[in-house]
């Protein structure tokens, strides 16, 4: 079970590694067009340059239109085996006939005004069912006078048949569903602030795993997050809520309530777990410090800007995990505090700067009380620093550069020496060779590596080579390589000659 919630929620960050760049086109666009922007910066009123901006917000907001048919091809793409590119047609042509035959049957058998979105459920099951019968009929060979439709060209036909039935049936099952889910996000809205504190962590718990990607889209893309009419059109979804309002020029007032889901993240990404790199920082022996600073200050730098806050939490995760339960239970309470400050700033992709400067600051403060943002991490800063420094101090946890700098050394040694195709042939050496592994993928920061013997796996070689960490998953490994994990991936899936 677990290693199908971590192969969907990899498959999901294909396509929700889009949004950032499209919620800066949006976030800019929709930020310096709107009337209340040319009032406050005249400057902004100038032809040539509200052209652009425009031009910029319809591109972003063509990504976020069009969402369930991008998650559509995205999983479809990384739930397949090999042929990726066949894999996404066959997704995409799928959820064009799906949505095709809901609307035939609405307009057939249904009241004019009736409506069924499936959001990201839809998407999730035509892209899983996409994905089984490309891995399973790529290679079907067909009757001779068949031949033609064999192979490849076989999937986006069978995945349209596919697609016609699952119209059919989610036709006949989602109404009550989409009630129920109507209901059920009701209810937690109706929970206040006890639901916020809960979503907020469970979801930073969920996240130790990899499995946060299965849970936050939900509340984001479907009615679980609130369902509200924006320029006369009914919007389902947090973060489609948020973003049709920050595309109507004539939205006025603080922002959806749905904003609840995003804005605690802003406290603890760009304050909280920056200053608990500090305490690290201040918690190892001074003759570490030097060596072991860069480590600490990157990951600080890469939280506060961007909100991945992964590279910190590997420090203290897998030696002191009821640390890391801590940290939830304050990431919880960070999303309370912001719900209970009526904190209204939206994001793309995380809780970083850039976010908080586009969904916060750009819109203005009747519309997110961004200012508010400020003194709460502050606050956070401080809490997060004493718990770090306590927690560390007391029980001697055994955080980088806490004990000997000689595995460090040799550590930063092997990796800055050696090569990406060495390092690609030292990982797959340290799998077992070929013969042990079965895929490679990687999602933002981690290679995630499905493995036929685990025993066979030497975690240390891994290590040495600079991850974070590297722990088992049932059915595979996962490693920590920040940024660097994708082209590791796509140059040890070269190697094996694997089909990407």
């Amino acid at each position: 079970m677990f290693k199908k919630f971590s192969q969907i929620g990899r498959a999901m960050m294909l396509p929700i590694a889009i949004l950032p760049a499209a919620g800066l086109l949006l976030g800019l666009g929709g930020a310096l067009t709107n009337e209340s922007a040319l009032i406050a910066y005249p400057f902004l009123d100038q032809n040539w340059l509200q052209t652009i901006l425009s031009i910029m917000n319809y591109a972003g907001n063509a990504v976020f239109s069009n969402l369930a048919l991008i998650f559509a091809i995205g999983v479809s793409v990384g739930l397949a085996n090999g042929d990726k590119g066949t894999a996404g047609l066959s997704g995409g042509v799928a959820y064009l006939v799906y949505t095709a035959t809901i609307s035939g049957f609405l307009e057939l058998f249904s009241a004019k005004d009736a409506t069924i979105d499936t959001g990201v459920v839809g998407s999730i099951v035509i892209g899983g069912t996409v994905a089984y019968l490309h891995n399973k009929y790529r290679k079907i060979e067909l009757p001779q006078f068949l031949g033609f439709f064999g192979g490849s060209r076989f999937i986006p036909i069978v995945s349209s048949f596919a697609a016609i039935f699952l119209g059919a049936f989610f036709y006949l099952i989602w109404p009550p569903i989409q009630d129920g889910l109507t209901t059920l996000g009701e209810n937690i809205a109706e929970m206040g602030s006890l639901g916020t504190f809960l979503y907020g962590f469970l979801l930073r718990l969920t996240g130790a795993v990899g499995l946060h990607h299965t849970i936050y889209p939900l509340f984001w893309y479907t009615s679980l997050g609130g369902s509200e009419m924006v320029a006369g059109h009914m919007v389902t979804g947090a973060q489609n809520i948020f973003f049709a309002q920050l595309a109507d020029p004539n939205h006025t007032g603080l922002f959806t309530y749905g904003t609840r889901f995003f804005a605690g993240r802003f406290a603890t990404m760009m304050f909280g777990l920056p200053a608990a790199c500090l305490a690290m920082y201040h918690s190892i022996p001074k003759i570490n410090r030097k060596q072991n600073g860069g480590l600490f200050f990157s990951g600080a730098l890469t939280s506060f800007l961007t909100g991945i806050t992964e590279p910190i939490e590997y420090m203290f995760l897998f030696v002191a995990p009821w640390l890391y339960i801590i940290h939830a239970v304050l990431d919880g309470f960070s999303f309370l505090a912001a719900d209970l400050l009526n904190i209204r700033i939206g994001n793309s992709f995380s809780g970083g700067l850039i976010d908080y400067l586009l969904f916060g600051v750009l819109q203005g403060n009747d519309k997110t009380n961004w200012i508010l943002v400020v003194p709460l991490g502050i606050a956070w800063a401080v809490i997060y620093y004493c718990v770090f420094r306590f927690c560390i101090t007391k029980f001697k946890i055994a955080i980088p550069g806490m004990q000997s700098n000689t595995e460090v050394t040799s550590t930063s040694k092997t990796a800055e020496n050696s090569s990406l195709t060495e390092e690609a042939n030292t990982i797959i050496a340290a799998l077992g060779n070929s013969e042990n592994i079965e895929s490679v993928e990687a999602c933002a920061t981690r290679l995630r590596i499905s493995v036929i013997d685990g025993k066979k796996v030497d975690k240390e070689v891994i290590k040495n080579l600079g991850a974070t960490a590297v722990f088992e998953a049932q059915g595979g490994i996962q490693a920590v390589f920040g940024g660097k994990a994708d082209i590791l991936s796509q140059e040890i899936n070269q190697i094996l000659g694997k089909d990407v």
